[in-house]
């Protein structure tokens, strides 16, 4: 709720308690009529019922019980029963100034003493990261950063896939291109190079081989499936090749990822929860909880209120092999200890809801987390090219993720070039800006458990709702403080005056609801929001700049009032951008 409507229901709760009514009925909403008025109260439809009275008795009274109060410049009673409300210009100016002054734009802090894991980038190691990898990396970054600016702490943790029969494939493709080399010498006793015998290019390549080579070759497969197992065992030889990928490919991750500006405070993978397996599956078999199916082991966690089938949760395989379920659970076994978050907000692809239904149910039924403790499951849609299909190459392959960065780099700095003079260096560092802030908009914009079409043209334009126009705002407001700030007589402490006509004061309002829309996004974790209020936030600051001469303004009071605005509204989107991942240059 932001501080204007805060302040208003105070007033209106206090009004309805005042003329005998319930005070829950003072609710203030935004008007849906803003051509009628800014806010709004419907209590008197509510309440109609329950005191035998027409709503709009109870809303003349009410409305006459609000008259004198100086936070309104008018409050109306509306058949049937509406109470129609618009703000006072004094009373608005001093409420963004509380807004202006708060550090955090007075954002609650919900999160103060709460920690959260956030588990999201799940990238697999020895493979280059693809545009499949760019929802997970860029939601979650955005959702870790709105949750500290609300309070929490939060630890980020990348989650690698770097566990299983991918291992067993590269470790035994490298042992039919390499067997004299030590690792798979069991009778060598010595140190192991400290140089990974390979690249991460050849990696990149030995993957896919080995991977086609086992769907042809019986005889791979099971040599692969035996290596999968003798890394799993801790045989010597095999567990420091596997070092050596993890090496080579977090290094390779942590390069791309910081091209996205996606940091992660944690760099586990599943190889980090398989120590917590056995005591884990122990103590489900002591609790009575793993049942035999088809020669497996599985927890039942289908309840009697599911309106369609839940499969059991499989642990163990028939083989003894464990799981994707099993090492999750385990890593929640490994969170509980280290951390004790109070929740785990996982940001994984859509498809896998129902994998983490049986997850998060088996979690309870063991006893792995404690049962305050949230788990929480945000799928993501699909970043579609423009046939509605998954976003592929031309030729029809998956595209490596820094490619499309550097596509939409490009493209970006062919826009700048046509509409600016900067040199060659100047205009590559603000296209990578720019390139990011459309990357990152162009996703952030759409609710995260929707598909969305990738249109580079449309997300690089600089008008409409786009990463560019947010920018092309703030440059804006940047250029125009710079300016003031040569003036002799300048000065960044002028009050904020009440408003002198419509577009002022729907910028003042717009302004003082950034707390409410980042405590929204926080709540319903949802980045969109940011985005949609941003987007409002600079068109209400772009129509007040097209009415306002702001550096010609004679009236030095006015202008610096008018300096003190456009500064707070440079400071809400330059939070916002922030908080979605991405930054502004200070020229375009």
């Amino acid at each position: 709720m932001n501080i204007i409507q805060k302040r208003l229901e105070e007033v209106l709760k206090a009004a309805f308690s005042s003329c005998g009514y319930d005070e829950s009925l003072g609710t203030v909403v935004t008007s849906n009529r803003p051509d009628l008025c800014e806010y709004q109260c419907n209590g008197a439809m509510a309440g109609a019922k329950k005191y035998h009275k027409a709503p709009f008795v109870i809303a003349d009274e009410v409305a006459a019980a609000c008259a004198d109060n100086v936070i309104f410049e008018k409050i109306e009673s509306v058949k049937p029963g509406f109470i129609n409300i618009t703000v006072a210009p004094e009373a608005l100016a001093e409420m963004l100034a509380e807004v202006a002054a708060d550090g955090h734009l007075l954002t609650e802090q919900t999160g103060t003493g709460k920690k959260v894991i956030m588990d999201y980038g799940g990238p697999n190691v020895a493979k280059p990261l693809h545009v499949g990898h760019l929802r997970a990396a860029i939601i979650g970054e955005s959702l870790k950063r709105i949750y500290r600016y609300a309070g929490y702490e939060v630890l980020g943790d990348i989650h690698l896939g770097d566990w299983g029969l991918q291992m067993g494939l590269i470790m035994e493709e490298l042992r039919r291109r390499q067997p004299d080399l030590p690792y798979f010498d069991p009778a060598y006793e010595g140190d192991y190079p400290k140089e990974a015998p390979f690249t991460l290019s050849d990696l990149e390549e030995i993957y896919p081989t080995a991977s086609a080579r086992s769907k042809e070759d019986a005889a791979f497969a099971e040599a692969a499936h035996n290596a999968t197992i003798a890394l799993q065992k801790g045989v010597r030889g095999y567990r420091a090749i596997f070092e050596h990928i993890i090496a080579l490919s977090v290094t390779d991750l942590k390069k791309n990822y910081e091209k996205l500006d996606v940091h992660f405070d944690l760099w586990k993978g599943e190889s980090d929860a398989q120590a917590f397996i056995p005591d884990m599956i122990a103590d489900m078999e002591a609790k009575g909880l793993l049942v035999e199916s088809q020669g497996a082991m599985v927890v039942e966690v289908q309840e009697e209120t599911d309106t369609h089938d839940v499969p059991p949760c499989l642990i163990k395989k028939s083989d003894g092999a464990s799981l994707y379920a099993t090492t999750d659970l385990a890593t929640l076994v490994q969170r509980e200890r280290d951390y004790h978050p109070d929740e785990v907000l996982y940001v994984v692809d859509k498809r896998q809801d129902m994998h983490f239904t049986q997850v998060f149910r088996t979690a309870r039924k063991a006893g792995i987390i404690r049962p305050e403790t949230k788990l929480t499951f945000l799928g993501f849609g699909t970043m579609n090219g423009k046939d509605g299909k998954p976003f592929k190459t031309r030729e029809g392959g998956v595209m490596r993720l820094e490619t499309l960065i550097s596509d939409i780099n490009e493209a970006a700095l062919a826009r700048i070039k046509e509409n600016g003079s900067m040199d060659d260096d100047a205009a590559q560092e603000v296209a990578e800006m720019v390139g990011l802030a459309a990357l990152k908009y162009g996703d952030l914009s759409n609710q995260a458990g929707k598909n969305y079409v990738f249109d580079m043209d449309r997300f690089l334009s600089f008008e409409g709702n786009t990463g560019p126009y947010i920018l092309y705002t703030i440059v804006r407001i940047k250029s125009i403080l710079k300016k003031y700030l040569t003036e002799a007589d300048a000065s960044m402490n002028g009050s904020i005056l009440p408003a002198g006509d419509a577009s002022e004061k729907a910028l003042q309002l717009k302004l003082c609801g950034a707390g409410a829309a980042i405590n929204d996004a926080c709540d319903d974790i949802a980045p969109h929001r940011i985005c949609q209020y941003i987007y409002e936030v600079s068109n209400a600051f772009n129509s007040f700049y097209h009415e306002h001469r702001i550096l010609t303004e004679s009236d030095k009071e006015r202008k610096k009032s008018w300096i003190s605005l456009i500064s707070a509204a440079l400071r809400v989107l330059e939070t916002g951008i922030d908080l979605l991942g991405f930054s502004a240059p200070e020229q375009m």
